[in-house]
């Protein structure tokens, strides 16, 4: 294939961590999840971080913990503003807490959120903000944050397809009350499965820790900010204090996940050097336009509008899929689209005109770690001629 959209970054290290764990005979969560829980939260500057068992999962523990704060939390009906392009499982836990969706635009040359449109949105009824970083790009930070700087707004991110992006030095993921991410095969590390939540709120730690397993209080410290716990391990061992999951992640994860770390600036480096390249020959591409990068980009993959119209996307992509090309619609597209919304509580501010552009005229193709020139040279000969016929 000419370009996957996804290849594996592990080596030897990865498959002796998984090893490691097969030779301990303690498969479930244990060690190996608290060591790279500390290493992660240590490599992206947040006092704590809980992994769980995906990106998905990521995003809904964050958003049950926000409703169990004992100050400020969200409660069923709370308006919640969203991109209106994003992967599903950015919205799926706003709906399952019964909060309010509102779609807003995004911004044709960033692909996030459109922070005028964002600022219009915004009411006396907007609670929560969950941004997305998408495809390795992140949200304008200092811009956002400045908008909300004098409101009640609870900032969240959704970085599970930017690991590694960075804003001013500071890493996307940290500049909300809490940051999730993911470690899918096809993202920028790989635990097999696995997310990750990151705050710096110790309240919200202690009830990620209890609410990721099952509920109970085994999992918490004894001074915790949950509830007063004893002494006593066999009456704590099935205690449950909050509505909880099991959304644990495997050791396996963990130890994969140490290895995999140490490899994400090289993996990073890898992507944003073939992303240089691919800015410079897709510059001068009339009648192509490509993502705009805020801060410094992971580059997660290589977003593409065609501007002909949906017709002429069509056949570039055909084209690309017979060369062997790995194509795919820019994440969920417009998701108002889809027809699960109609389960929703949401509204739509204003027009999702770029949203809908996006969707027919858009698509992305695969970053690596590793040099993909040859490839993405390669491509835009093909777009080029597709695009003159």
């Amino acid at each position: 294939m000419m370009l996957p959209l996804a290849t594996s970054t592990w080596d030897d290290k990865e498959y002796q961590a998984i090893q490691s764990v097969v030779d301990s005979g303690m498969f479930s969560m244990g060690k190996r999840v608290a060591e790279f829980e500390k290493d992660f939260a240590q490599y992206v500057g947040s006092r704590y971080c809980v992994m769980v068992n995906s990106g998905s999962s990521a995003n809904l523990l964050a958003i049950a913990a926000m409703f169990y704060r004992k100050e400020n939390a969200l409660k069923p009906g709370d308006e919640v503003i969203v991109p209106a392009v994003s992967w599903s499982t950015t919205y799926y836990p706003l709906h399952q807490y019964g909060l309010k969706l509102k779609f807003v635009d995004i911004d044709q040359n960033t692909l996030n959120l459109d922070l005028n449109q964002l600022e219009a949105a915004i009411t006396d009824k907007t609670r929560a903000i969950f941004s997305v970083n998408l495809l390795g790009n992140p949200v304008d930070y200092p811009k956002l944050q400045a908008l909300i700087a004098d409101k009640n707004i609870v900032l969240l991110e959704d970085n599970c397809e930017s690991m590694g992006a960075t804003i001013e030095g500071k890493q996307a993921g940290t500049f909300g009350l809490m940051g999730t991410y993911s470690a899918f095969f096809s993202h920028h590390i790989s635990t097999m499965e696995g997310g990750m939540v990151v705050t710096d709120d110790e309240e919200l730690y202690h009830i990620m820790l209890s609410v990721r397993a099952h509920g109970w209080t085994r999992n918490l410290p004894k001074d915790n900010l949950v509830c007063e716990k004893s002494d006593n391990p066999f009456e704590e061992s099935f205690r449950f204090v909050l509505p909880g999951y099991n959304l644990r992640p495997l050791d396996m994860s963990g130890a994969l996940g140490v290895e995999q770390l140490k490899k994400l600036p090289a993996i990073v480096a890898g992507r944003r050097d073939n992303a240089a390249y691919f800015q410079e020959i897709f510059a001068g591409v009339e009648g192509i336009s490509i993502q705009s990068e805020v801060g410094a980009s992971s580059w997660f993959g290589f977003a593409l509008l065609v501007h002909a119209g949906k017709e002429k996307r069509n056949a570039i992509v055909s084209a690309l899929q017979m060369k062997g090309v790995d194509c795919r619609p820019i994440v969920a597209g417009n998701f108002v689209r889809n027809e699960v919304v109609n389960y929703f509580d949401y509204e739509v501010h204003g027009e999702l005109t770029v949203a809908d552009f996006i969707t027919d005229c858009g698509f992305f193709i695969g970053n690596h770690h590793y040099d993909v020139k040859e490839a993405l040279l390669a491509i835009k000969n093909v777009i080029v001629s597709e695009l003159a016929g």
